[in-house]
């Protein structure tokens, strides 16, 4: 369990592979620093996080922006944690982008029963469209529950408020 004051930290490079992992994530997900490194950052990828939400990072990430977002992770020995994920594209000297920083918090309980209903529904709606569709049918699911508000200020209202 991650402390109120505690942050798990890591980085990676573009293709997403584990550069640095900080004491705090290694412990929380029970992986030694030589299992991470040079590893997918999605060793940690839950099965109930659904499509959708890991397509929105990315496309958020690949036009400059941050992410924010509840993400429930998978640990080494099958557990899980939820965390409440900040990512941001690293910049070399400032431009180009070199790969990416995720700092990760205690979320707000308030934010993760929010965010496993509805993660729970766009999975239901992922397994229903079948393969060619699932983020399709992920992210209608999303916009129509969030009835027109941005994921990013749903999320933010539940981490904060």
């Amino acid at each position: 369990m991650l402390d109120a004051d505690e942050q798990i930290v890591s980085k990676t490079d573009l293709k997403g592979r584990i550069t640095y992992a900080n004491r705090a994530f290694m412990r929380i997900c029970d992986y030694a620093e030589p299992e991470l490194l040079g590893v997918q950052h999605n060793i940690v990828r839950h099965p109930d996080m659904p499509r959708g939400v890991f397509q929105m990072m990315w496309e958020t990430l690949q036009a400059g922006q941050e992410f924010f977002g509840f993400v429930k992770n998978l640990t080494a020995n099958g557990d899980h944690y939820w965390v409440f994920a900040n990512v941001t594209p690293d910049r070399e000297a400032g431009r180009e982008v070199v790969g990416y920083f995720s700092v990760r918090r205690r979320p707000s309980a308030r934010g993760v029963q929010a965010a496993a209903r509805l993660y729970a529904e766009m999975l239901a709606a992922e397994r229903g469209a079948g393969p060619a569709r699932a983020m399709e049918a992920s992210r209608a699911l999303l916009a129509e529950r969030l009835g027109g508000e941005a994921y990013e200020r749903f999320v933010l209202a539940l981490q904060l408020g």
